[in-house]
């Protein structure tokens, strides 16, 4: 038998480089070839090599995930490697010692850093798009350079460069975050970047998120209406000497080719002054009239922390579909594919030749469909320096959502190889995969994906193309268990979770958009309370919790949980009954006016009583598992509860109004009494029919209608719900050719005219959210214990699939499920990682119960007739569980 533990894993770092944390928790998966497996003891070795590592002695455990750090606490730019070796059941001895590690902290001390925030000196009209600056110095690099290590940030975006070399893959760095509270610096190792003699060091930036236009509000400035950069260069020689190079009064200013970069606007590029700006390496290549000198700013270093997730990052680049003329004799690109990121061009042409590149994501009536964008331009301007040999250029500063580009100015005749759509969001790893029989819910499926991709740019945003692009609290909120299965998140959401808890602090509501950039005066009592948004506080740890066993997602955002519900309970009133005011509630219900989303068949003051029931629960829990008292919580859940059943239940399980949202909310939330629960099911069902089997649901409602119907033997009417093509429906933009998933139900109508509705985005994953139930229930694998330390599988074939598949990699490794059908003949296959165990139930008319521990499993049977109720069926209500 063999037994292999893989690579140790930092916290949630997917690349543990300058990282913030003094004692990193470590986690590691496990290979072997022996069925049920259970790890019993680990030993970690750790050291500055593999020549000088110390054994920390054998710890008997079971656990893998986020283990203590056994050695002295990190120093700042410490450099560790390490490594494990684990015992488990029907093992003979230790496995062997998993591969060698390195973890590098970065500077963990605001008095680590000698540098100074640094701007160009010249005057600039803010209240415009200026153009960015280059800010370099020139060093000299005298002896053997052994390691460097460049520590950089701005106020702004930056990219920096060493001899006119790019450092490092960041894209947008150093990301969004709440600056005033957490500004983010990025380690590079440069040391490959140096040579004898005199090197150029740079830094090239532009407003990005700091001073750009950010929200809808047509607001610039949002944090400052000056750019600036800090950066630290720290050589070492084979002798342990330290050279340091940092950003102070000594530097320089030079204009930039950019003269103009705007996330929204987009980037324009004049190749002709491509190579002044820089401090001179002793060519005259830039005469001293083009520099000027640099401001310091007084800035606090207690504000800069280093990464928890991956940086923003080009991650595939995609070759044009077709070439199109418009009615109106435009060149159009089709990329076959929506998405966000920019186009690459190579281009020919004389002197002063301008090429301009306007995005959108859809066609209207074979023109570009600009009119979504509202206020962003998505335009992208290239004045050719005249390159004999040609010359390539790809925006540096701004991102575009699209599938279509129109150019214009091009030299010549358009030849599709000369351009290329570069897609970029933040760089994180796939995990989950699902592919079944019908090839709709595929590209379902791959939409949900692809509006993930899109929207994940360092912050979870609502759409990629508009001026807005915000981190609303209420999309991830509904999405966050969706794209935990298909993406590597905890690094990512820690980060915006941290995010959210800087900026509501202890007090109040937190904002609606993370960061917060709508509200002037953002401090409670001026932020709204509002359900299912709001209640991100308590929801999204939650299900980080779940998903990935990290306790600490609800240690840290459990003061923000008490915050928000004391908000929320205030805002009920003594009785805890919601009458007054305005809540977004069951958002872009598609009964709605396209002028009013908020105008839902189900009443928002129904929404915010289940959410607080719900979330009170939820936060209960939480409390209770970090030894915290819960009864309060506890005893708030139940009283909403009471409210909800008083006034929206009635006749021993009906909802008034008998929407399919003021069922689904009440079955999935627990609000019922348990002898009420059949009735409501039925009334849920009957609902749905009554609308004829086509979604009526908006924000709220419809991540939890599949459910809603599953969990209570009515399957057969989430699979018709799910497979309807006619609008409103989640296949009706798939067979109007969507890549993505809309905002609407309808962005686009039958005719091919886009909503007049002003919110109309072609990528916004929210709507998305069913991919969880298709996860869970329809392939059947679904975490079960926290961190998927034990699973249920409870595949629930029907609406004439013949198979589907489904693969998460758990932090514990892979888990799969694969079912086929033929007629009522039902095969199962399962895989469970090393150190887990399973529940598994067969869909036939017992539901026959399995407990499994790892290893390959199959299964078969006979499978239920439609309209049989499965046995065993219980609310899906994530009732707090106790750690693995």
């Amino acid at each position: 038998m063999t037994t292999t533990p893989s690579a140790l894993r930092f916290e949630h770092h997917e690349e543990p480089f300058g990282i913030g944390e003094d004692r990193p928790r470590l986690s590691w998966q496990v290979s072997t070839d022996t069925p049920g497996w259970v790890q019993t003891a680990y030993e970690l070795e750790l050291g500055p090599d593999a020549a000088q590592l110390a054994s920390y002695g054998r710890t008997e455990s079971a656990e893998q995930i986020l283990q203590p750090w056994p050695a002295p606490a990190l120093n700042s730019r410490e450099r560790v490697a390490a490594r494990v070796r684990v015992w488990g059941t029907g093992d003979d001895g230790p496995s062997e010692w998993s591969p060698l590690t390195y973890v590098e902290a970065g500077l963990l001390n605001p008095a680590d850093w000698q540098a100074a925030m640094i701007r160009p000196a010249w005057d600039e009209a803010s209240e415009s798009i200026e153009p960015a600056a280059r800010l370099s110095r020139t060093i000299e690099v005298t002896g053997p350079v052994t390691s460097a290590r460049l520590y950089a940030s701005a106020h702004g975006v930056y990219v920096a460069s060493i001899n006119g070399r790019r450092v490092g893959r960041d894209i947008l760095a150093p990301g969004w975050t709440s600056y005033h509270h957490r500004l983010r610096y990025q380690t590079y190792d440069v040391t490959d970047y140096l040579q004898p003699g005199t090197n150029v060091i740079g830094l090239e930036v532009a407003d990005g998120w700091w001073r750009g236009y950010l929200g809808f509000q047509g607001k610039r400035n949002t944090y400052h209406d000056r750019t600036a950069v800090i950066a630290q260069l720290e050589m070492s020689d084979d002798g342990g000497n330290v050279t340091v190079i940092s950003t102070d009064s000594g530097w320089r200013a030079g204009r930039s080719p950019m003269l103009a970069a705007d996330l929204y606007v987009g980037e324009t590029y004049d190749a002709r002054l491509e190579d002044g700006g820089w401090a001179s390496s002793g060519a005259d290549d830039v005469q001293p009239s083009e520099l000027h000198p640099v401001a310091v700013e007084a800035f606090d270093a207690a504000v800069l922390v280093a990464p928890d997730g991956p940086p923003v990052r080009a991650t595939e680049e995609r070759a044009v579909a077709a070439v199109l003329a418009s009615p109106s004799g435009k060149t159009i690109l089709d990329f076959g594919q929506n998405l966000v990121g920019r186009v690459r061009i190579t281009v020919s042409g004389a002197a002063g030749t301008e090429v301009t590149l306007r995005h959108a994501e859809v066609l209207e009536h074979g023109e570009l469909g600009v009119r979504p964008l509202r206020e962003a331009k998505q335009t992208d301007v290239y004045t050719l320096k005249g390159s004999a040999g040609g010359e390539t250029w790809e925006p540096e500063f701004t991102i575009h959502g699209f599938r279509y580009v129109e150019v214009s100015g091009w030299p010549g005749e358009v030849d599709p190889e000369a351009f290329t759509a570069v897609v970029i969001h933040s760089d994180l790893v796939r995990t989950g995969t699902f592919e079944c029989s019908d090839p709709m819910l595929n590209q379902l499926h791959s939409n949900v994906l692809w509006g993930m991709r899109g929207n994940f740019v360092d912050v979870p945003t609502d759409c990629p193309q508009r001026n807005e692009r915000l981190g609303w609290t209420g999309d991830f909120q509904i999405f966050a268990a969706t794209a935990s299965f298909l993406y590597r998140i905890p690094g990512f959401t820690t980060s915006w979770l941290k995010d959210m808890a800087a900026e509501q602090g202890t007090d109040g509501p937190p904002p609606l958009v993370i960061p917060e950039v709508v509200a002037e005066k953002p401090p409670f009592p001026d932020r709204p309370v509002m359900a299912a948004w709001g209640d991100a506080a308590v929801l999204v740890p939650w299900v980080m919790y779940q998903r990935s066993g990290d306790l600490e997602f609800l240690r840290r955002q459990l003061p923000g949980m008490h915050a928000w519900l004391e908000a929320a309970a205030q805002a009920a009133g003594p009785e805890l009954r919601f009458e007054h005011g305005f809540q977004f509630g069951d958002w872009l219900d598609p009964a709605a006016p396209p002028d009013k989303p908020g105008d839902a068949r189900t009443p928002w003051q129904l929404v915010a009583q289940a959410y607080l029931a719900y979330s009170a629960r939820i936060a209960a829990g939480s409390a209770e598992l970090l030894g915290e008292d819960s009864a309060r919580l506890a005893g708030l859940s139940q009283r909403a509860a009471a409210v909800f059943r008083e006034r929206y239940v009635s006749d021993g399980g009906l909802l008034q109004p008998p929407t399919q949202t003021a069922y689904a909310v009440a079955l999935t939330f627990g609000l019922l009494e348990p002898g009420e629960e059949a009735l409501a099911a039925a009334g849920l069902a009957a609902a749905v029919e009554d609308d004829g089997y086509r979604i009526a649901t908006g924000f709220v409602g419809t991540p939890l209608v599949c459910d809603a119907l599953t969990d209570y033997g009515y399957a057969t009417a989430a699979y018709r719900l799910l497979l309807q093509t006619e609008c409103p429906s989640w296949l009706y933009p798939v067979t109007m050719g969507a890549t993505t998933i809309w905002e609407r139900w309808d962005s686009m109508l039958p005719d091919g005219s886009i909503n007049e509705g002003e919110m109309t985005s072609f990528n916004h994953y929210a709507l998305g959210a069913v991919a969880d139930w298709m996860h869970r229930s329809l392939a059947g694998l679904a975490p079960a214990g926290p961190g998927y330390r034990k699973l249920l599988v409870k595949p629930r074939p029907g609406g004439g699939l013949d198979w589907a598949e489904a693969r998460h990699e758990t932090p514990y490794g892979d888990a799969a499920v694969r079912w086929d059908r033929t007629g009522q003949d039902f095969t199962l296959d399962v895989t469970v990682p090393a150190g887990c165990t399973a529940t598994v139930v067969l869909p036939d008319a017992g539901g026959t119960v399995h407990e499994v521990g790892s290893g390959q499993h199959s299964f078969a049977c006979a499978v239920a007739l439609p309209g049989v109720a499965l046995a065993g069926i219980a609310p899906r209500v994530p009732e707090p569980v106790a750690q693995p």
